[in-house]
């Protein structure tokens, strides 16, 4: 397919529904059905039929019910990709990711991951937000066992486990990792999920970095970033972590996502004033996703005309999430 051709057939507002990640139930839901959280967003049902993924589905029976409704409403018909949380196992359940660093065993994980894998593919995900590969030295922190320990060397060589494993091949399929939460999100100051990160850059690369620079390298397709501030300044945020560390010197080029809501959060941490500065700065940083918030449909078109951002960077980061659609 000549995406090129494709990305110039898109308007903006088709451009930005591809950056935009709703739930899954808001696809099969109709307008007047979304309560809660849903209903809140106060976006349309023409924007999540724009929506480029959607996240947390239960089966394949629901995978092909919400494509196929997604496909019957959308203009341009462009499919969806299916991401969802599988850490450890899908239908077959295996020791959490702390009990396989423990193994010691990186062949054993990486089998581990192939059969994972083809469950995945069997349930139609297209996406799996694994492997975690925080570096954790606080047992306190709530998210401990999604790591695979203390250990800069062995949590690389696992995370190449974790990565080719995946990426095995079945039928012809694959699944793409989405590598979390970049970055040292394991460091959070006394455990306390989602606080601050306060490090030297020394213990920062010599520690933190390098099991993210591992499955970089082994070709994972897709990086979220985490919603711990580091020295400071939020990581979806952080221009020096994302732009500089991840996209220049790792020559990372594929999808960057924020986490849930992340780039909403920006304005918790104090850092954004609002959700069109939080979009400003997302954007400037290139991430590409935005998981479980709007701040992009609402005030992208607006930052344009004002020239904060430009249709270069929008147009960059469509780019990078089509390219990954026709891989998968």
């Amino acid at each position: 397919m000549d995406l090129q051709k494709l990305l110039n057939s898109l308007t903006l507002e088709e451009k930005l529904g591809q950056l935009f990640q709703p739930h899954t139930r808001m696809i099969i839901k109709t307008a007047a059905e979304l309560t809660g959280p849903d209903k809140q967003f106060g976006i349309t049902k023409e924007d999540i039929y724009r929506s480029g993924s959607v996240l947390s589905f239960n089966g394949a029976k629901e995978m092909i019910a919400a494509q196929k409704s997604y496909i019957e409403n959308s203009e341009k018909k462009i499919p969806l990709l299916f991401m969802q949380n599988v850490v450890n196992g899908q239908k077959t359940i295996y020791p959490i990711p702390l009990g396989m660093g423990a193994s010691f065993d990186p062949d054993l994980l990486k089998e581990c991951c192939e059969m994972a894998a083809r469950e995945s593919i069997a349930s139609g995900v297209h996406v799996t937000f694994a492997p975690m590969l925080d570096l954790v030295r606080d047992a306190r922190w709530g998210r401990v066992m999604e790591s695979t320990g203390e250990d800069p060397y062995l949590n690389s060589v696992l995370a190449k486990s974790f990565t080719d494993g995946f990426h095995k091949k079945y039928k012809g399929q694959g699944v793409a990792v989405c590598i979390k939460h970049f970055a040292a999100y394991g460091a959070v100051e006394a455990g306390r999920d989602y606080n601050c990160v306060d490090m030297s850059e020394r213990s920062l690369r010599e520690y933190y970095l390098p099991a993210y620079k591992a499955s970089i390298d082994a070709g994972a397709e897709m990086v979220m970033s985490a919603f711990n501030t580091i020295n400071g300044i939020p990581a979806t945020a952080n221009s020096w972590l994302l732009n500089d560390i991840l996209r220049d010197e790792y020559k990372f080029d594929g999808v960057l996502i924020s986490d849930y809501n992340a780039i909403g959060e920006l304005i918790e941490h104090g850092y954004c004033e609002n959700e069109k500065d939080a979009a400003e700065k997302a954007i400037g940083c290139g991430v590409d996703i935005e998981m479980m918030s709007v701040t992009y449909l609402k005030y992208a078109k607006e930052l344009l005309e004002e020239g904060k951002i430009t249709i270069e960077q929008i147009d960059r980061m469509v780019m990078r999430v089509l390219k990954l659609k026709e891989k998968l």
